[in-house]
């Protein structure tokens, strides 16, 4: 099934979106190595270029400068092909992104506010979370990006009970209802 589903994917790329801690990164690598594709992750690339941390260019330079830096990042990406790519949640944030998401089939990896939290609740290295009620920040940063995420092509629930490799199955099912023939 894969090897049919890449001769029809004909080399697009496929975007992944939705907040943190949705596993874009995780789920990107097993359906990059499924359907025989490279796998990106914009945050890792952003850090390298920057020779920083996203917690550091926050803090020195602030999300408008981030923001700018994801985007750059984002134009550089897009010029190649065969890639599944992780983005950063707020990537959908900026107009002049939507360009480039739209290059590929963009995947929403819409994960419930519950199940973010528990994932995140150790992690310290996401700024948008140093907050005195983190499930609040992430409630209310979904809302805020809830319609552009909306703007995917493709919509993948994700549920506590479902295996990563379950939800790799559903996301390669679902691809060819928003291929061209």
């Amino acid at each position: 099934m894969e090897r049919l589903l890449n001769e029809r994917l004909q080399g697009i790329n496929l975007y992944l979106i939705g907040m943190m801690g949705a596993g874009k990164s995780t789920l990107g690598r097993m359906l990059a190595y499924e359907l025989g594709y490279g796998f990106v992750d914009t945050d890792n690339l952003l850090e390298k270029a920057a020779g920083k941390t996203i917690n550091q260019l926050f803090t020195e330079e602030g999300e408008a400068a981030f923001r700018q830096l994801e985007s750059e990042v984002l134009a550089q990406v897009c010029a190649f092909t065969k890639l599944v790519i992780a983005t950063g949640g707020g990537i959908v944030l900026r107009r002049d992104n939507w360009s480039y998401l739209h290059h590929g089939i963009i995947i929403w990896l819409d994960v419930a506010v519950e199940i973010l939290y528990n994932r995140l609740s150790e992690d310290t290295t996401r700024p948008l979370l140093q907050d005195t009620d983190p499930q609040g920040k992430l409630r209310s940063l979904l809302e805020q990006r809830q319609a552009l995420y909306n703007q995917a092509d493709l919509r993948i629930t994700i549920t506590q009970e479902e295996t990563s490799e379950q939800t790799i199955t559903r996301i390669i099912e679902a691809i060819p209802s928003v291929l061209k023939n």
